[in-house]
């Protein structure tokens, strides 16, 4: 979500006809990836303090709305399933468009207070930002919202040198959470097991699960241990993707998988499940990858083993998935968002 939201700010930024505001409230309020330097924060002088969390999430939902009033925005866009409607509440009453997008999957199960909280306010949003077509097909049905724009996320380039070698390496890339699997793909690999192949996994143990102990544990009772390599949270994923040879993607539970995309534009064929949404956005079956049904390991299992075994297949998915990829590079995807959500603006003047 973050990495999303600086690559668009990056793109709003190198328009000069545009002054691009960005708020930060939440409890850390940390800029982890890299901003533009025209880009305006404002960020509370307070510390939240949890301990008081109703009086600081009321005192913040009043600097959140203060703040935006003193801006003037033409145009507002709120990231996130929990803060979307914190943001509609904080500006509620106030006549600025506002537009929404959940990043998590269409699917996602929320506690009856989150779930009152989205009937009640996602209404009033001027437009919401569906990932996928079959987010769009769901949120459609549950919020009755006129004005839903199917968008993806923008996938970054990432140059591909004919001369780069490819090392026999699986990848896979993403939070170390059950809904991601890697414990049975480390079974799989463990089953396929060429000698001279070796898995990695990037990713870090997230929502308190602590699994990549117990991932450790599972690799060195299969004896693969020495060719299951942990490489927990990095800033050289680019490499990574281009000495891979092929990406393996076992979650079961999508919004839009950006590593997907970003292995595809390294040019890796890629295997994954087909989940409610996101894989088959952007996996075309047979042709830059394989789409498994969800939760069949078995066919997954002799997906894998095939691009393991067949590189004339790798090389000819991989040239096919980084033209496939391009449709959603940040121009392309950058342009949608702005006609969308200036299209409100452009009507008012």
């Amino acid at each position: 979500m973050e990495r999303v939201m600086s690559e668009l700010a990056d793109y709003f930024a190198a328009r000069q006809d545009l002054e691009l505001h960005l708020v930060l409230y939440g409890i850390t309020r940390e800029i982890f990836y890299i901003i533009p330097d025209n880009l305006i924060i404002h960020k509370p002088q307070f510390r939240f303090n949890n301990k008081l969390r109703i009086y600081f999430t009321l005192k913040t939902l009043l600097y959140l709305r203060y703040t935006i009033k003193k801006i003037g925005p033409g145009s507002i866009i709120s990231f996130g399933e929990l803060w979307n409607s914190f943001v509609l509440i904080a500006l509620c009453g106030l006549k600025y468009p506002v537009y929404i997008s959940d990043r998590c999957s269409p699917e996602k199960k929320f506690n009856a207070f989150h779930t009152f909280l989205r009937k009640l306010f996602y209404p009033r949003a001027t437009g919401i930002i569906a990932q996928t077509a079959k987010a769009k097909e769901i949120y459609s049905a549950r919020i009755k919202h006129k004005n839903i724009r199917v968008i993806g996320n923008p996938i970054r380039e990432i140059k591909v040198s004919h001369e780069q070698e490819r090392q026999n390496i699986v990848l896979m890339v993403g939070r170390l959470i059950k809904s991601k699997h890697q414990d049975k793909l480390i079974e799989m690999f463990a089953k396929v097991s060429p000698p001279d192949w070796k898995l990695l996994l990037v990713g870090y143990d997230h929502l308190k699960q602590q699994n990549m102990a117990r991932l450790k544990t599972l690799a060195r009772d299969l004896n693969v241990d020495q060719r299951v390599v942990f490489l927990g949270k990095t800033d050289n994923i680019e490499g990574i993707y281009l000495k891979s040879s092929v990406f393996a993607f076992t979650s079961s539970s999508e919004g839009f998988p950006n590593a997907i995309g970003e292995a595809m534009a390294a040019g890796l064929p890629v295997v994954a499940f087909d989940c409610v949404a996101g894989p088959s956005e952007m996996i075309r079956d047979n042709h830059n990858g394989f789409l498994v049904p969800l939760f069949d390991f078995e066919h997954f299992q002799k997906k894998l083993e095939l691009l393991m075994k067949n590189k004339e297949t790798r090389t000819i998915f991989g040239e096919n998935a980084r033209e496939d990829i391009r449709q959603f590079s940040i121009s392309q995807i950058g342009e949608q968002y702005l006609q969308f959500i200036l299209s409100e603006s452009i009507t008012d003047k």
